[in-house]
């Protein structure tokens, strides 16, 4: 029969404490990387396996993530997830999806009731109308690491991720003054959300920049679907300032945009202009073509999932907030404005 080793035999051939051993194979923060090295050389060398439940029993890990997200059917949050599994996998961790459908109360008592079960930390985007936040510090207050990502709530002090959502707005409306539409509606998301408070405040920043005072009629505050885009640009169409461009809070109401203006018999581009917010893989589907702004949403995943693991492996870790650029795709929906 082969010999089983356990953690002991491999801190005797190295003259090390159990302990040590211990937290070396589950990469502590006080371990150098030198004897993390050595523990793990010999462990392959003797195809040495933990037995993962009484590991997290000693060490109180569980190598489990959970991750929150409002939706995972969409472009944006399926890339976010493979840059968080992707990340997750390299340093041993697992990650458990959790879907609020972008409830607040269903959201509220998955919290609830996650804070009892076998994570070692979380991953969260918040639902559309979460504005009371008790449910997310009461899980910090516990001693849980929590790193925020995208959706992100104003005034909790932990870690966060996200694109930025200033200066991607900026981006798109910059593009379409100087592409020469001057009256430039915005369609956004839920006011309460920071990114939709982001992406307004660099649409307004740009208008400024170019001498323009943005008009409280091209405003609206709605959903993200593709419905209410088109309801949104059909209440923009009746104003008798109608605006002749629109920069949508993301792409599917970009496109529910551009379907009421084709709708209404206009031409879009050469009469309204239309940017969105994502490179959804359907901006290149709609006719014409969406121009709009990419979210590094891949590496936001990545990024969230390796700082939380940072925050799990040592908790006097200082919380930080990670702004990742965003980059201008164009296409000819903004495009030659007013060209016959």
């Amino acid at each position: 029969m082969r010999k089983q080793f356990g953690i002991k035999d491999i801190a005797k051939q190295l003259g090390l404490s159990v302990s040590t051993v211990s937290r070396a194979l589950r990469d502590a923060h006080d371990v150098s990387q030198e004897t993390r090295k050595k523990v793990l050389t010999l462990t392959d060398k003797l195809k040495f396996k933990r037995n993962s439940n009484a590991a997290a029993l000693a060490s109180g890990s569980t190598k489990n993530i959970g991750v929150i997200l409002p939706f995972i059917t969409n472009y944006y949050f399926s890339t976010v997830i493979s840059g968080i599994q992707e990340e997750a996998y390299e340093q041993g961790y697992t990650a458990i999806i959790y879907i609020t459908n972008d409830d607040v109360e269903r959201e509220r008592k998955l919290l609830e009731s996650i804070s009892a079960t076998n994570i070692d930390g979380l991953l969260i985007s918040i639902s559309s109308n979460s504005s009371i936040n008790d449910h997310f510090q009461n899980l910090i207050d516990e001693g849980l690491p929590i790193v925020f990502f995208d959706r992100v709530p104003h005034d909790i002090t932990a870690s966060k991720v996200m694109q930025s959502d200033y200066d991607g707005a900026y981006l798109a409306t910059k593009h379409l003054l100087n592409q020469g539409y001057n009256r430039i509606a915005h369609i956004a998301g839920p006011k309460e959300l920071t990114f939709t408070q982001e992406r307004l405040r660099g649409y307004i920043a740009a208008l400024k920049d170019h001498k323009i005072d943005p008009e409280e009629t091209h405003i609206i505050f709605s959903g993200f679907d593709q419905i209410h885009g088109l309801h949104d640009t059909e209440k923009l169409l009746e104003l008798s300032n109608s605006p002749n461009a629109i920069f949508a809070v993301n792409d599917r109401k970009a496109v529910g945009a551009i379907q009421a203006i084709k709708n209404a018999g206009i031409k879009v581009g050469k009469q309204i202009g239309v940017i969105g917010f994502t490179n959804d893989p359907i901006s290149t589907v709609i006719e014409p073509n969406l121009t709009t702004v990419e979210e590094p949403a891949f590496e936001i995943g990545r990024q969230s999932c390796k700082l939380l693991i940072r925050h799990i492996k040592n908790e006097d870790f200082e919380t930080q907030e990670l702004l990742l650029p965003c980059k201008l795709i164009l296409r000819e929906s903004a495009l030659n404005y007013n060209v016959e």
